[in-house]
């Protein structure tokens, strides 16, 4: 199993972009994580059906989100978190593949637990992607354990794809490919229940994770875009 879970944004102001998701893509806070401080980091996270989408910034100088701001020249994506069922295989094929590993984090809570990997961005390209399982599979530990009571479906109601922009595409697809362990055909991996798109940069910020397809609940605005954070929701 390898599916999409959760995607993270970058901004330097939380609440600004906060309230547009919320009033926009009719999301509320799920979970505040107050051991995120430890990172220089606040954030919002937002349940859209079983997935989730984390907004972080940062309180500190120094932090990778910090220079992740400076890099691409504002508020964007930031990161992709996708789900498996064998994650030790999975780290031990991407080490093999000579990808290293930044994080490597566990939290065992009431019987309940998740693992995640994080790769190095230099490495993947991008965006930081992390490789996560959590047991029972269809909890999430990242987000607490109370995140599925506030999971509203009146705009939107589940992640089908993403796009990571490149100046190079193509190379970005294989080394994308190389570290979630599928195949890229021109330049869309498939995920069990989404798809990861790489697309051109044509913005003038050069490489990152720049939009979401998100499913409508009213299917007449399907074809819609929302600007939020320096990245783009478009409804399908």
């Amino acid at each position: 199993m390898m599916r999409l879970r959760q995607i993270a944004l970058v901004t330097d102001e939380l609440r600004d972009v906060e309230r547009e998701i919320c009033s926009q893509l009719g999301l509320e806070v799920c979970y505040r994580d107050p051991g995120l401080s430890y990172f220089g980091l606040r954030h919002g996270l937002y349940a859209i059906g079983d997935q989730l989408l984390e907004v972080v910034a940062p309180i500190k100088p120094n932090t990778t989100a910090g220079r992740f701001l400076e890099r691409r020249g504002g508020d964007g994506g930031y990161m992709v978190l996708l789900q498996t069922n064998d994650l030790e295989r999975h780290k031990a094929r991407v080490e093999a593949e000579g990808i290293r590993i930044v994080h490597d984090g566990e939290v065992n809570e009431r019987g309940t637990s998740i693992h995640g990997i994080h790769l190095h961005p230099k490495d993947v390209g991008g965006a930081i992607l992390s490789l996560d399982q959590a047991d029972p599979p269809e909890s999430w530990l990242w987000a607490g354990h109370d995140w599925q009571y506030h999971s509203l479906g009146g705009v939107v109601t589940r992640i089908v794809a993403i796009d990571i922009q490149a100046v190079d595409p193509q190379a970005m697809a294989e080394r994308w490919a190389m570290a979630v362990g599928q195949p890229a055909k021109d330049g869309v991996i498939e995920l069990d229940d989404a798809r990861i798109h790489f697309v051109p940069a044509t913005d003038g910020r050069g490489d990152g994770l720049a939009a979401a397809d998100l499913v409508a609940t009213d299917r007449t605005r399907a074809g819609e875009t929302l600007e939020i954070g320096g990245f783009q929701f478009k409804l399908v």
